[in-house]
């Protein structure tokens, strides 16, 4: 898990990128500043979602529009305490993206750097990267709408 020491004061969009079996929660300011990212076991998600709903100042939940996004869309409007505004984003090559910025935020060390980067697998599991990715795309969205 990562928190950033910052709390921020303005509104924050919450990543989410919805699994089977783990789900990835990343927290980004409007400004791109990244405040938290941590892959959980799905049944957790909601849990985690309320928690930090508690310590950040969410405004919107942006997720993932594949596999199994219908089914979470619905479970959150439902166990969610208060309501939140949930948008779908277009997730498609969000895991080979997700990929490619695990190594620029944590550049191999060791032999690994020797790999091309298209063989590296990441040590661990990067939903909390494609939840970041899933902000960016929503918020690149936005400033190309206003263009």
């Amino acid at each position: 898990m990562t928190i950033s020491e910052f709390s921020p004061t303005q509104p924050v969009i919450l990543g989410f990128d919805p699994g089977k079996d783990k789900c990835g929660l990343a927290i980004m300011g409007l400004d791109r500043q990244l405040y938290y990212h941590q892959v959980v076991v799905a049944p957790k998600a909601i849990a985690t979602i309320e928690t930090l709903r508690q310590q950040f100042p969410v405004s919107l939940l942006v997720m993932g529009d594949q596999t199994t996004a219908k089914k979470w869309k619905q479970q959150l409007q439902q166990e969610l305490t208060d309501q939140l505004n949930i948008i779908l984003v277009d997730e498609r090559y969000s895991t080979l993206d997700a990929r490619d910025r695990y190594w620029q935020m944590y550049p191999p060390k060791g032999l690994t750097k020797l790999l091309p980067q298209g063989m590296r697998q990441p040590p661990r599991p990067i939903d909390d990267i494609v939840a970041l990715l899933l902000i960016e795309r929503y918020l690149n969205r936005l400033t190309i709408s206003r263009e």
